[in-house]
């Protein structure tokens, strides 16, 4: 089981809640705790010059700004930057991020070891990951499963060829053309608006270019 475990987390509650847990889990590890992510990479690097190094990084995505200056500002950078440093180091992001497609390109881009979304049953979620990925597992909270579902449900054949013809380089007028031609309904220009306007909510995208990467990125065309 883990022997030495670094928690950024900046605020209290949390951090004492997570340092709890893993207590309750009867490890007794050495357990670090840090505000910032200027001082979490500190600490990695001066444990790594100990030779001493960390086995678990526990941390949130979101900081909040305070008097004091910091070079990493959030949880993703300090991910990246912890990553440089000490490849083999296992993480897992505790946050209130539940996007999927945002949790699902950090195991892909910085190869986190686990997600748990803050709310109920985190504890016990909490409890699930360090054991899961002890074990050398991946594991991403019960709630961010439901969640890629939900996303997959929300498809429809309609949806898909929608987005495809968009990513092979159509405009809206011309999709509308092309359903037209193929008495595809619905196939007026509002109605294709309104559809792309759920999907961009549902993805939480700024624009159809940002959804299409999205989509994508997941595998859904």
């Amino acid at each position: 089981m883990f022997r030495k475990i670094l928690i950024a987390e900046d605020f209290d509650s949390y951090s004492l809640g997570v340092k709890r847990t893993i207590e309750e889990l009867n490890i007794i590890p050495i357990i670090d705790q840090v505000f910032y992510c200027d001082d979490a990479l500190l600490k990695i690097q001066r444990a790594l010059l100990d030779q001493d190094p960390y086995d678990l990084l526990i941390t949130d995505l979101s900081f909040a700004s305070d008097y004091r200056e910091q070079r990493i500002s959030g949880g993703e950078e300090l991910i990246k930057e912890a990553k440089k440093e000490q490849p083999y180091l296992k993480i897992i992001v505790f946050s209130i991020e539940n996007r999927f497609y945002k949790i699902k390109s950090m195991f892909d881009d910085y190869q986190i070891n686990g997600f748990v979304t803050k709310g109920r049953d985190d504890s016990k979620e909490l409890k699930k990951a360090i054991i899961a990925i002890n074990n050398n597992q991946t594991y991403i909270s019960h709630d961010n499963k439901e969640s890629k579902q939900s996303h997959v449900y929300e498809f429809s054949e309609y949806d898909i060829n929608l987005l495809k013809l968009l990513s092979q380089g159509f405009t809206q007028k011309q999709v509308e053309l092309y359903l037209k031609e193929k008495h595809i309904s619905p196939n007026s220009e509002s109605s294709i608006e309104k559809r792309l306007a759920f999907l961009r909510e549902s993805f939480d995208a700024k624009d159809t270019k940002q959804l299409l990467g999205i989509v994508i990125e997941l595998g859904f065309i």
